[in-house]
């Protein structure tokens, strides 16, 4: 099908305000000559379309403001998931260089995919994920982009409300030193991700900027450096292997004699259990390609952060996307390598329930658990942000900004999420089957294919390098959904379940 003209286009900015008049839009006619249309477009498309030095915007109110720093935060919170949870046993059972080879592969992807991204927007002056799904393949398209950034965002803020809900009665418990969960209200998952939600996370959901979460994805961020700073200092305090009185200061160690044969029997297979691999291929290594595919799932994010973005330019925006890839690179490596070092083949899918084998009472470890909730709670309105807009653009295109619908949409959003966490948890299942088709929608396919139909066939051909790369990228985000919905499929079929994911 024909890809809409330009001037079919209804922008929406991430407030939902339709700003008219602020730039001459063109339309090609019969002959190929242009000429000027009606002053229609908005200042998302302000810092590519070409501006006349004679005319002043007519709006103002909505000029970005964010800075090159708080944009990092803010992208860097996006990318950063549960999955860094995972990642010392997804590197079990991959070994230090494939893992190593895998994690650069990724990163190296998702940067180019945020690429695509950028060049078609500034090609037609657009900053809307939706609605450049709308310039390539018209309401069909548009359509389909806004379903996969709702349905993955809402699966990974149900994750994320799912740790707080299992997660924190037992830190909880922890801190009173408790030996059984008791029956009060405080104990009870469905109470406190509710009081979280209210409290912590509707507040911050209510900013009419994305722009103005800087400040909390900056100390999200910071607590995630703790549980990094904490697996690295873990690694040189836990002995391997682990001695199995290990936690439990109440035992009688001298209980059992080990004779020297026996002795030094231990002592060998402990040397071979504690030394690592650097390349690995098992039944669980090709579950790990496609999670490891998805860690560093932020594409919804980056059109809205461009969006506000203070001066913008794609090659600003550009260097955003790759510091904050690069930085939650060397994060996600570290702490798969230390917390990989630590437990070796040992290391379970969630990397702090490894460390109750050691003392389920650690201090540190319980800090730890609570700066990785207040990152996952600090995470969840960056992922709502998206939501919102993409709802707005399906079910309100041509509505001017309105804070009644604006908060209603956030407190409809939130409240069903914790109707799902706290009445049907079992739903994940389904929303990890959603993930999997949605996520390399977004990172692979979509940006490949709306890059394909976007850039002009005049300035690059159908056959040039660029566009054959394009679809090849899109190729292989098929072959990507294919595998995880394979893996999921067989999980359900054997009633066995592998926990990870970037989100």
């Amino acid at each position: 099908m024909e890809a809409p003209l330009q001037t079919e286009m209804v922008e929406l900015v991430p407030n939902g305000k339709h700003l008219e008049g602020l730039l001459p839009v063109t339309t090609p006619t019969a002959g190929g000559q242009r000429v000027e249309g009606p002053g229609r477009s908005c200042v998302e498309g302000e810092g590519f379309l070409p501006k006349s030095p004679s005319k002043e915007p007519h709006f103002t109110d909505f000029e970005g403001k964010t800075s090159f720093g708080m944009s990092v935060f803010n992208l860097s919170n996006a990318i950063m998931g549960s999955g860094i949870l995972g990642l010392a046993y997804a590197m079990a059972n991959t070994g230090i260089i494939l893992f190593l080879f895998l994690l650069t592969a990724v990163a190296l992807l998702s940067s180019y995919s945020i690429h695509l991204l950028l060049k078609s927007s500034g090609i037609v002056g657009i900053r809307a994920y939706e609605q450049l799904g709308y310039r390539a393949f018209g309401t069909p398209g548009k359509l389909a982009a806004a379903l996969a950034i709702t349905l993955q965002n809402i699966g990974a803020m149900s994750s994320y409300l799912y740790i707080i809900k299992s997660e924190l009665p037992l830190v909880i418990q922890t801190f009173l030193n408790l030996e059984d969960r008791t029956s009060d209200w405080y104990m009870n998952g469905n109470y406190l991700v509710i009081l979280v939600s209210v409290v912590v996370i509707l507040p911050l959901a209510l900013m009419r900027q994305l722009g103005y979460l800087g400040y909390s994805s900056g100390f999200s961020l910071s607590c995630m450096m703790f549980f990094l700073i904490a697996v690295i200092y873990k690694k040189f305090h836990v002995p391997c292997p682990l001695s199995p009185n290990v936690g439990n200061t109440t035992s009688n160690i001298s209980l059992v004699e080990i004779d020297k044969e026996a002795g030094l029997q231990a002592k060998t297979e402990a040397g071979a259990f504690c030394t690592p691999s650097y390349f690995m291929l098992n039944t669980q290594t090709a579950y790990t390609i496609p999670i490891m595919a998805f860690a560093f799932v932020c594409h919804p994010e980056v059109l809205p952060i461009y969006t506000e973005l203070k001066d913008p330019s794609k090659r600003k925006m550009q260097r955003i996307s790759n510091l904050s890839i690069a930085v939650m690179y060397v994060m996600y490596f570290l702490a798969a390598l230390f917390g990989y070092l630590t437990f070796y083949d040992g290391v379970e899918s969630e990397l702090l329930h490894t460390y109750n084998k050691v003392d389920p009472f650690d201090v540190l470890i319980l800090c730890v658990r609570v700066a990785v909730l207040t990152a996952v709670t600090l995470t969840v309105p960056i992922v709502l942000f998206p939501v919102r807009r993409a709802l707005q653009q399906m079910l309100f295109p041509d509505r001017e900004f309105s804070w009644l619908r604006h908060v209603l949409i956030a407190v409809g959003l939130l409240t069903c999420i914790n109707l799902l966490v706290i009445f049907a948890p079992n739903i994940l299942g389904i929303f990890g089957v959603i993930g999997a088709t949605s996520a390399p929608c977004l990172i692979f396919i979509f940006p490949a294919i709306f890059y394909f139909r976007i850039i002009p066939t005049e300035k690059e051909p159908a056959r040039s390098t660029p566009k054959i790369l394009a679809l090849c990228f899109a190729a292989l985000g098929i072959l990507l959904m294919t595998m995880s919905l394979s893996f999921i499929i067989m999980d359900w079929v054997s009633g066995t379940s592998r926990h990870g994911g970037s989100h």
